[in-house]
């Protein structure tokens, strides 16, 4: 993890990129310029959100649990989108623990997959003042047969961009990749990867990049220095912005939360203080959907609320394996057991697992507003552990045909072009 101008100890910053209930009648935050949708949800729209929702806290609960006193800042939503895409090359045991650790209940493919289409399209066009996008990719070896199935579903549901590279020439290869997802994230995430395993297969990637202004900035000429008393107990040198206005606003008896907006007030950004007397900790271990929604609908705007927020730019990166075998999708990750042959016809199908899921993000947080970027790479691995052959014959070639146990040769040729059929 990296850490450039960010604060040690939790950074607790729920975006509600995935949230859009965050916006309906049981929020009444007031003053909004965006007070509601301008159509209803679709029933695959409210599956995805609901499902991306579920998986959001689940997974915080994981990744938070194991990186006690450190900062952490993911987004769930990015990883729903590139492991759905992945989910639709799973099989059997594999697709249904993918389904089932990504919440999506009784949902079928082609619900989820429609919802996915279709709250993108709806989430980066709610709000013309908030820069949304939503990009995914697939890159795969050449030579490896991938299903035509499979990539018109990712491409039609996905909008996935899909290349097939030489991964033996490594700069070349890395140099495609990389450069899509730092284009996708207006270059605030200018790699994913440093090398290519010569197992690995393919590459499913997902990149979000957000900015928003403030609906009310910040003064720079209010921002002070000050101190931050990390979860060590020590103090740290930090710049204060500061602003005295109306916000949305509840309190508890263990915590704080304020909900700042961007733009038209579509997006927002709550922050959750836990009182001087209760760890930061024990308050994000508390964090689940129903608890989420208590803290949504309990936020009621104030005409004047007193702000002193951090600036700081954070980068983080997490390896998810661990995270979302815990979650109940063990068998993807086996490379023995994984079933991708929806994805490859047997037997390559089935010597196909996810190698790894990695995610990197970017956070800036400043007086004009925030600008936030994720991309997750899901990365499929051949399980023989070696680079496999691939032997693709489209050019001049030899055949000879022989006898074996007499050695003896009975025809030879060279195909040097494809005679009329």
């Amino acid at each position: 993890m990296n850490n450039h101008r960010s604060l040690r100890g939790s950074t607790l910053l729920l975006f509600a990129l995935a949230g859009l209930a965050c916006h309906d009648s049981t929020a009444p935050i007031g003053q909004e310029r965006v007070a509601q949708l301008s159509r209803s949800l679709t029933a695959p729209e409210m599956a995805v959100r609901d499902a991306a929702n579920a998986f959001s806290f689940a997974l915080w609960d994981t990744v938070n649990a194991a990186q006690k006193d450190s900062n952490v800042f993911i987004s769930p939503l990015s990883a729903s989108f590139a492991l759905g895409m992945t989910m639709n090359g799973a099989d059997s045991v594999t697709y249904d623990q993918m389904h089932s650790a990504l919440q999506f209940g009784s949902a079928s493919l082609a619900d989820v997959n429609t919802g996915y289409r279709s709250l993108t399209a709806l989430l980066q066009t709610l709000d013309p003042d908030v820069k949304l996008q939503v990009a995914n990719s697939i890159w795969y070896r050449n030579g490896f047969l991938v299903l035509p199935s499979f990539l018109d579903t990712t491409k039609a549901d996905f909008g996935a961009a899909v290349q097939g590279l030489d991964f033996n020439n490594q700069p070349a290869s890395l140099a495609a990749i990389n450069g899509w997802v730092s284009n996708a994230t207006n270059g605030k995430i200018p790699a994913v990867l440093d090398e290519i395993d010569p197992s690995a297969m393919m590459f499913l990637i997902n990149a979000i990049y957000f900015k928003g202004s403030w609906r009310s900035k910040f003064d720079p000429a209010l921002t002070t220095s000050s101190t931050f008393t990390n979860s060590a107990g020590v103090a740290q040198p930090v710049q204060l912005m500061h602003r005295t206005g109306g916000l949305a606003y509840m309190s508890t008896p263990t915590f704080q939360a304020v909900d700042l907006p961007y733009g038209d007030s579509a997006f927002t950004m709550t922050v959750i203080l836990p009182d001087s007397g209760t760890s930061v900790e024990t308050i994000a271990a508390s964090l689940t959907p129903s608890a989420w929604q208590s803290i949504v609908s309990g936020l009621q705007y104030r005409e004047l609320v007193n702000l002193w927020l951090p600036k700081l730019t954070l980068q983080y990166e997490r390896k998810l394996n661990a995270d979302l075998s815990a979650l109940g999708m063990p068998e993807p990750f086996d490379r023995s057991g994984a079933d991708f042959s929806r994805l490859a016809a047997p037997p390559a199908g089935n010597q196909i697992y996810i190698g790894f899921v990695k995610q990197k993000t970017f956070l800036d947080i400043s007086e004009d507003g925030t600008e936030a970027a994720a991309a997750t790479t899901v990365a499929l691995f051949f399980s023989s552990g070696l680079d496999p052959l691939f032997v693709r014959v489209d050019r001049p070639y030899i055949i000879v045909i022989r006898e074996r146990l007499t050695g003896t040769v009975l025809f030879m040729g060279k195909i040097t072009n494809m005679p009329p059929s």
